[in-house]
């Protein structure tokens, strides 16, 4: 699995395998998973990644 977030644009990517994509469906405005042709998930696209919570992924704990 690999990670990429657009800070400007605030699109956070999380490519889950290396298959092509067949498939892309969009689960509501903000939320898109692509799909290879054996029906595994290949990538998930998450807009307003921050304003969403889905960015950072790991939120760090104050002392």
């Amino acid at each position: 699995m690999r990670t990429t977030y657009d800070e400007a644009d605030d699109i956070l990517v999380l490519h889950l395998s290396e298959k092509t994509t067949v498939k892309e469906v969009s689960q509501d405005w903000n939320t898109h998973i692509s799909y290879a042709e054996d029906g595994t998930i290949t990538e998930i696209v998450i807009l307003d990644a921050s304003k969403q919570g889905a960015w950072p992924l790991l939120k760090s704990q104050a002392a």
